[in-house]
């Protein structure tokens, strides 16, 4: 029953340490069992533990300033009290606690041991009322007095546990809660304070909720990398989930970076930003590589400097209760090459080099940070930067396969999905499918080109542009949108040289001998098992066409290419490498091989081995590093998962052999020239250029003479013939057959 009561000050100082409500022991006896009140002020009640002294008087209660000032109690006025029962859902598990000190004059340096403050805060205070934002004076150990601030409170239901249920952890009912001799008890340093908390019951309760609540992944904007971010959080965040007295018991440190590589337009930049949104950690430090760059000297390991300093600031602050900073480095290459590679400079990347590997990993080493950088080229980052400690966490970002692509499609759809503006014949699993090598960035561009196609039909451009007033209305983007974008507007960085290889094939391959179709039919089987996995896990499959010039193995091989329907087809020749150095050239062919292991499947067609080795009959002469490269990219197996096909040409087959590069070579195809007047026949029947007529006549010319004559040949001097008179074809074809003395008579 509520009764009205004084409130005074305490007789002594000495009773502000129990943080109790102090009445007179007539008021409340022991034997009524009451333990705790609850005082109404200011519109609220604050429930508080009871000490009992004879020194009080009748019909009056003390408490100390720093109680009195939570409660929000005077001294000399009258308050309603009455005594307060715990129930079920009020008994703690664990309590919370800011730590400062209590009087500016007893600041100390010295460390506190958190966990001798728990077993003391339990001994002292062992069924304390708490509430959260309750201040409490301790006196640990006769060290200088400490102010304790109820952070959390998490309550344990005792009914249910008895019932042999899971225990529900909560906030205690009505925000207030009793502890208990078993209660768990941590520490953290307030903000500003300069107390020195050491110990493992510093910060347990609310250092495992590192994630945004409000963080979802699918709201992100974020397709096709699932596996991706299950290797990320497996490597980088799942140590700071598990409580730090746990990961203190390991031995083990939180990993401080993340390398992410791969192609352009892969998402590297948008998981650096959304992991910094997923997580509870300050606001992300996103810099541009090359920004870091300065014209004075040592300004740019300061600007390395400064990234940490709001790190260091709160690790020396805070402790293990600081919250983690994450600095995000674009194109991180820019700053990291490998130390001495960049002959004549001055030597400002190497200092940059050396400023982030000492706040990363160096002497005062930082737990609260992670660095997470972003490449194109991952080969050009300084080895010391990618080693345990420092990036350790490297994953590679590549481009989709068809079920992110879908992912990434119904991102970039949603919207018009939302408003009903896309057309029902659109099919997201076929355009997944029509998207091969696409990265994630060329899908939405694909989405953008599929949008301005509908919207240019509501638009007319003549001497004024028109809108369509119900263009709101009609916009509606359809399959035949995407269809056009996806063959006009929008093709993969690693996708086909369809211009390319249609080129070399030109009019089709003519099947003028049987030799012919056992050619592209064992091309066939060769494209197969570079489909396959290999027992013995080679996953490179190489092919050689051989054979005499102007023979056509150019036009097969390019054929045998885009029979293999491989998302990625690559041509590497000399003719794009003409007035390339050595080394420019080496470079340029590592680069297309680079490129072929970013796709699951990829075919290489390697035209004129041996104009690529610059090699020369007389001398013999040849490109030495050319040919190393070559040895070693053809030896070179794929990364796991990836499947190469390499299709080569050459002219001289006694160039392999003598360089020691036939042996590569895992199966080998020579490719004949037209060697008889039927095979010559075969090849211009399959024409438009001559009549029947005529055809006869050559045939009756060339009937049991020995040819030999390449087609690609034979083809020019039908272009040649082509230029005359109908009635005079056959006999200008004889006339050049004879003059370039391909009949063997």
């Amino acid at each position: 029953m509520a009764r009205t009561m004084k409130a005074v000050k305490l007789p002594s100082n000495e009773f502000a340490f129990l943080n109790c409500v102090l009445v007179r022991p007539d008021d409340f006896p022991e034997s009524e069992r009451i333990e705790h009140l609850s005082i109404h002020s200011s519109g609220r009640d604050s429930v508080i533990t009871i000490a009992r002294s004879s020194q009080m008087r009748s019909g009056e209660f003390a408490l100390g300033d720093t109680q009195r000032k939570w409660a929000a109690i005077s001294v000399e006025q009258n308050y309603q009290v009455k005594p307060y029962k715990f129930t079920a859902g009020q008994f703690l598990q664990s309590v919370t606690f800011e730590v400062t000190f209590h009087l500016p004059s007893k600041i100390t340096q010295e460390p506190y041991d958190t966990d001798k403050m728990s077993v003391e805060f339990r001994n002292q205070f062992p069924v304390m009322a708490l509430a959260k934002g309750q201040d409490l004076i301790f006196n640990f150990q006769s060290k200088p007095n400490l102010k304790l601030t109820v952070k959390a409170l998490v309550a344990i239901d005792l009914d249910a546990a008895m019932d042999g249920k899971s225990k529900k952890v909560s906030e205690p009912t009505n925000g207030v809660g009793v502890g208990s001799p078993n209660m768990e008890v941590y520490f953290e340093k307030a903000e500003r304070s300069v107390v020195n908390l050491t110990g493992k019951a510093v910060g347990k309760v609310n250092r495992t909720n590192i994630f945004n609540p409000e963080w979802n992944f699918q709201k992100m904007g974020i397709g096709g990398l699932d596996a991706e971010f299950s290797t990320i959080f497996r490597r980088a965040f799942a140590s700071r989930v598990l409580p730090p007295d746990l990961i203190d018991m390991l031995g083990s440190k939180h990993v401080r970076g993340i390398l992410l590589y791969g192609p352009p337009g892969t998402g590297k930049t948008l998981i650096a930003r959304q992991i910094g949104k997923m997580l509870n950690a300050r606001e992300p430090q996103i810099v541009s590589g090359p920004s870091i760059l300065d014209k004075y000297v040592g300004e740019s390991e300061a600007n390395i400097r400064k990234l940490f300093a709001a790190a260091e600031e709160e690790e020396k602050r805070l402790g293990r209760n600081s919250g983690l900073h994450i600095i995000i480095f674009d194109e991180i290459d820019a700053i990291c090459k490998q130390r001495g590679s960049a002959a004549g400079s001055t030597g400002v990347h190497d200092t940059i080099v050396n400023q982030l590997l000492a706040k990363m990993d160096g002497v005062d080493q930082l737990n609260n940070i992670l660095v997470i950088g972003m490449t194109n080229r991952r080969d050009m980052i300084d080895d010391a930067l990618l080693r345990p400690g420092r990036m350790e966490v490297q994953m590679e970002i590549s481009l989709p396969d068809e079920f992110g692509r879908s992912q990434i499609l119904n991102i970039h759809m949603s919207k018009m999905k939302e408003n009903n503006k896309l057309a029902a014949d659109v099919d997201v699993k076929e355009l997944a499918a029509l998207t091969k090598n696409f990265s994630g960035a060329e899908i939405e561009g694909l989405v953008r080109a599929a949008q301005s196609t509908a919207i240019n039909r509501l638009v007319k451009a003549a001497a004024k542009v028109e809108v369509d007033p119900d263009a709101a209305d009609k916009l509606m983007v359809t399959r035949e949108d995407f269809i056009n974008a996806l063959n006009t507007d929008i093709k993969p960085a690693f996708g086909l040289n369809e211009e390319v290889l249609e080129s070399y094939i030109g009019g089709g391959i003519i099947n003028w001998d049987p030799a012919i179709e056992a050619i592209l039919e064992t091309g066939n089987r060769v494209i197969q098992s570079a489909k396959q996995v290999d027992s013995k896990g080679i996953n490179t499959s190489i092919l050689l066409l051989e054979g005499p010039p102007n023979s056509g193995k150019t036009a097969l091989a390019a054929q045998i290419c885009k029979n293999s329907n491989f998302p990625f087809i690559k041509v590497c020749t000399p003719h794009e490498m003409i007035g390339y150095t050595e080394t420019g050239k080496c470079a340029a062919i590592k680069k297309i091989f680079d490129d072929a292991y970013k796709s699951e499947l990829s075919c290489i067609l390697v035209d004129d081995l041996e104009g690529l080795m610059d090699y020369a009959p007389v001398g013999p002469r040849f490109s030495n590093l050319v040919m190393q490269a070559l040895r070693s990219l053809l030896n070179k197996n794929p990364p796991k998962n990836r499947k190469l096909l390499v299709v080569c040409t050459t002219s001289s087959t006694n160039m392999l052999e003598e360089l020691g590069m036939a042996q590569l070579f895992r199966k080998r195809i020579r490719v004949p020239c037209i060697a008889t007047g039927k095979q010559l026949v075969n090849v211009l029947s399959n024409l438009d250029t001559f009549t029947s007529e005529e055809l006869q006549k050559i045939e009756k010319k060339v009937s049991g003479i020995k040819v030999w004559v390449g087609i690609k040949k034979l083809l020019y001097l039908v272009n040649i013939a082509a230029q005359v008179d109908q009635s005079q074809r056959a006999d200008v074809m004889l006339e050049e057959l004879e003059e370039e003395e391909h009949f063997l008579k």
